[in-house]
């Protein structure tokens, strides 16, 4: 789905925040004291510029009285802001236990700074508007309350070398990113490692990821520069698997992933700040 289509969904979602205030005859302050949200907040759900976190639209049901209405809407919105193709992995990526993921060129989605993905997705849509942009952005930032569940996937990434050495923004943007990845993996849930440039050509070359669903098999996500495909066969999901066992081997070892992730970090910071 275009931009225009996750533009249309925020809007959507804001009008009928806006509709249901205005029969309550409140403020957008009002709103914002009784949500726990600040004004400002309100006015870009509102107007469309911002799609509404899952806790806000929570809150909308609990201060207008519409018990899981804009819960639900959220989450249709949501679906219609990403693209065909991706949903499948969006709703499998939403329930799972765990997640393998091999980054080869860019940092994981899932990790991705709300600066760096905005610098990603102006280098890969060149001519969308900066609200198109920023909606593409909200709808990946979207994703990452996975792993803010009380019981998150275990998510294991093994980035190449090349995903964090490449400038997305610029080096202070370079610099605040690597720094979220060595937050995110204080948590007992996250595993970080990094494939260096020195192992050569890596076993997987393109993205992907395995997905493992509370019940049922692993499943593997693959993506081109224009679709993705969710491969639930057996033998493509075991080779896969294989892949994986070996990158994580050639790889180095999640403590020397983090002292290598912070001195790159200091590279970038230290260039940012001569």
């Amino acid at each position: 789905m275009s931009g225009n289509g996750q533009q249309d969904g925020a809007a959507y979602f804001g009008q009928e925040v806006r509709f249901a205030r205005e029969q309550q005859g409140l403020t957008q302050a009002q709103v914002a004291e009784q949500t726990g949200y600040e004004r400002p907040y309100v006015t870009r759900v509102e107007g469309g510029k911002l799609l509404a976190s899952a806790q806000f639209a929570d809150a909308c049901d609990s201060v207008f009285g519409t018990p899981g209405f804009f819960a639900r809407l959220r989450e249709r919105v949501t679906e219609r802001g990403h693209p065909g193709w991706f949903i499948p992995y969006v709703d499998l990526e939403r329930e799972a236990t765990e997640i393998l993921n091999y980054s080869p060129s860019v940092v994981a989605g899932v990790l991705q700074t709300r600066e760096y993905a905005t610098a990603v997705f102006r280098q890969a849509h060149p001519r969308e508007s900066a609200d198109e942009i920023a909606a593409r952005v909200e709808m990946r930032l979207a994703r990452q309350t996975v792993l803010d569940r009380p019981d998150p996937p275990l998510t294991w990434i093994v980035f190449h070398e090349a995903a964090l050495r490449t400038v997305m923004g610029d080096r202070h943007v370079m610099a605040n990113q690597l720094a979220h990845l060595l937050k995110q993996a204080e948590s007992p849930h996250v595993t970080l490692q990094v494939l260096p440039f020195a192992e050569g050509l890596p076993a997987g070359p393109s993205l992907f990821i395995l997905v493992s669903p509370e019940e049922g098999p692993a499943l593997l996500y693959t993506e081109t520069m224009m679709l993705g495909h969710v491969d639930d066969s057996a033998g493509a999901v075991a080779e896969a698997q294989r892949m994986y066992d070996r990158l994580r081997a050639a790889a180095m070892s999640p403590d020397d992933s983090l002292g290598f992730i912070r001195g790159l970090m200091k590279e970038y910071s230290n260039e940012h700040h001569p």
